[in-house]
């Protein structure tokens, strides 16, 4: 009996005599150091070509210069690339029309209209922005209307806002309160849009976690340390359910106008509640741009809502040119981002990067493709944007 003596104690946790201590060298390994190549072995498709002609629904060929905060005090406009060096690209990847949705306002827009529109018939097309640096001004409202019949005339396809309404624009310069989604000054607007048949492309909100505390629950934790000014958490900024109840309020007092809610309406966490948005205005589409790596990682959520409005769903990348694009990998205008959104509509391959970088810019997750049929797919491609913009098909 002497022998076991030395036995734990019945019940007593045994010690595994093959494990080794923690590597404390690797365990403090930096989370932005942390680059782990997949182990699965699967098909990997490569679509250099989409298989229907495609209208980019939403790229930024020109930047109004002058911009505080993301409000326009000014007409000049920053050029990020010209047609002979986009085209060869779109040539390649089959694009036929890239839409620039900051054409900027007055001559600003009347130039970038002059430097793509004119310059290549067909392959590009201008939208105006509002004229938020006249805000403050008392006539600001029929100012505003008069500054659409300008862009109409002028060639502009639609009017374009950027995230500047409902958290950047403010009473008075900088110290005032925050202008609202649906405040009624901007009423002329809408409906100038509406009597010019000029679709309204709106950025209203952000992601869903941009609105959060930027802590290590965040699954966007690096993109937020990254960007720190995305991040619009806090008393000073109203929240994300907050800024999307306004937008439907003002989308509901203006039936006639027709609106397309950019990055699949800033809420593709949660298609249900899209799904709700969709339904209940008839007169709203959304576009992909950006949203990808949201999309692919519900593939089979994102399949259902892509066949129930496949008449209502646009392309789009959020594409911008170098040098501004290398800033944003998931948006640099080349052949590779083409591709990958080729491959999550057109594949059903699994588990790919979303976007041309060597560590996901949005999160560390990776997609799937939806394998669309043919007939989505040509409207998902390019018929639902021609109709929205009156293009021949």
């Amino acid at each position: 009996m002497a022998g076991f003596c030395c036995a734990p104690p019945l019940g007593a946790p045994r010690r595994n005599q093959l494990s080794t201590a923690p590597d404390t060298e690797k365990a403090s390994l930096p989370l932005s150091d942390f680059r782990p190549r997949s182990m699965l072995h699967l098909p990997a498709t490569r679509v250099e070509r989409p298989r229907f002609p495609v209208i980019d629904m939403h790229t930024h060929l020109t930047w109004t210069r002058d911009v505080r905060n993301g409000v326009s005090v000014g007409e000049d406009i920053d050029v990020f690339a010209t047609p002979d060096a986009l085209l060869p690209v779109m040539d390649r990847k089959g694009v036929k029309t890239l839409v620039n949705l900051t054409g900027g306002t007055g001559a600003g827009l009347e130039s970038a209209i002059a430097q793509f529109d004119h310059a290549a018939p067909g392959r590009f097309l201008t939208l105006t922005e509002p004229s938020f640096g006249l805000f403050a001004e008392p006539d600001y409202p029929q100012h505003q209307a008069e500054a659409i019949d300008h862009a109409h005339r002028v060639g502009a396809r639609g009017l374009k806002l950027l995230k500047t309404l409902g958290l950047y624009l403010r009473e008075g310069v900088d110290e005032g309160e925050l202008v609202t989604v649906d405040d009624a000054r901007f009423d002329p607007m809408w409906e100038a849009c509406a009597g010019y048949d000029m679709p309204v492309f709106l950025h209203i909100s952000d992601p869903e976690a941009f609105f959060l505390p930027a802590d290590a629950t965040n699954e966007r934790y690096e993109e937020l340390a990254q960007h720190p000014d995305w991040s619009f958490y806090g008393p000073q900024f109203p929240g994300n359910a907050e800024l999307l109840a306004a937008r439907d309020r003002m989308i509901a007092r203006h039936p006639r106008t027709t609106f397309a809610l950019m990055h699949v309406g800033n809420h593709a966490e949660h298609l249900a509640e899209v799904a709700r948005t969709l339904d209940r205005f008839p007169n709203t589409m959304v576009d992909i741009s950006a949203r990808i790596g949201e999309l692919g990682r519900q593939p089979r959520a994102a399949q259902a809502f892509f066949d129930r409005y496949q008449d209502r769903i646009m392309f789009g990348t959020d594409a911008v040119p170098a040098p501004w694009g290398n800033e944003v990998p998931q948006q640099l205008f080349c052949d590779e981002l083409y591709e990958i959104y080729y491959r999550f509509l057109e594949t059903d391959d699994e588990y790919f990067d979303y976007a041309p970088a060597d560590v996901p810019p949005q999160g560390r997750w990776s997609i799937y493709g939806l394998k669309l049929s043919d007939t989505i797919l040509r409207k998902i491609y390019h018929d639902n944007a021609a109709r929205l913009l009156g293009i021949a098909t």
